[in-house]
């Protein structure tokens, strides 16, 4: 039975909500149930480390969390090591990842999660959470070793996902299908997470949260939409 505990969320913003006000009792349902007081912050996906980092502490302060910065640590390997949760921003996905390969966190945070610290993710950081990068929005504007990433869940995840308006005069490529190539080359599947929305994992059980659907792309560009509270445990 897997111990992994995630939260892997499309995005930190939503209209009408303050930074990270949508998810706040997801976030403190997973945190809670782990006694968590402090969260060890990943700011990689953006520059300004410091600046991000007190953005995250300044949001969820009040919720009863104290917030500390990987980058601030003279040992991050053993801070990620020794966390009682982690939460990784987001930003610039390829940057991120890059940035995780060279101070050696991939197969340290991997095992970490795997053996029960919480994960959370958002955009880029539910990006890297994945079996690989490839599905992003983000410019590639940083080249990482590999588009492998932490493989916490065995499939892919498209954050931000927006779904075609068909009353559009525009004929260029549409979001869907970027995600049904993927599909088309790769033969996994790709989780479409609007915004508002989450994945919540425990264990071997994953849940859809949030007040949106998210959309399945399968293969032969197959397309399942499911509502709020879906159990989608088979995709693990």
């Amino acid at each position: 039975m897997s111990k992994r505990q995630l939260l892997l969320i499309s995005s930190s913003r939503v209209h009408g909500f303050k930074y990270l006000e949508h998810s706040k009792d997801q976030i403190n349902n997973l945190l809670k149930k782990k006694e968590v007081n402090t969260i060890l912050f990943v700011p990689y996906a953006l520059k300004d480390h410091d600046k991000y980092t007190e953005t995250v502490r300044n949001a969820v302060n009040d919720w009863g969390y104290k917030v500390e910065g990987l980058h601030t640590k003279s040992n991050p390997i053993d801070a990620v090591k020794n966390a009682q949760a982690i939460f990784v921003g987001g930003g610039n996905t390829f940057v991120l990842l890059k940035t995780l390969y060279e101070k050696n966190l991939v197969e340290t945070i991997r095992k970490t999660v795997k053996n029960g610290i919480p994960y959370i993710g958002s955009s880029a950081g539910t990006n890297v959470a994945t079996l690989s990068i490839h599905t992003t929005n983000d410019m590639p504007v940083d080249y990482p070793p590999t588009f492998d990433a932490l493989q916490l869940v065995p499939f892919n995840i498209n954050p931000h996902y927006l779904e075609t308006d068909l009353e559009s005069k525009h004929k260029g490529e549409t979001r869907d299908e970027r995600l049904n190539e993927f599909v088309d080359y790769h033969s996994r599947p790709v989780l479409g997470l609007r915004e508002g929305t989450s994945l919540l994992v425990d264990g071997d059980k994953a849940t859809l949260k949030g007040d949106r659907n998210a959309k399945l792309f399968k293969a032969n560009k197959e397309q399942v939409e499911y509502p709020p509270e879906s159990d989608l445990s088979f995709l693990l």
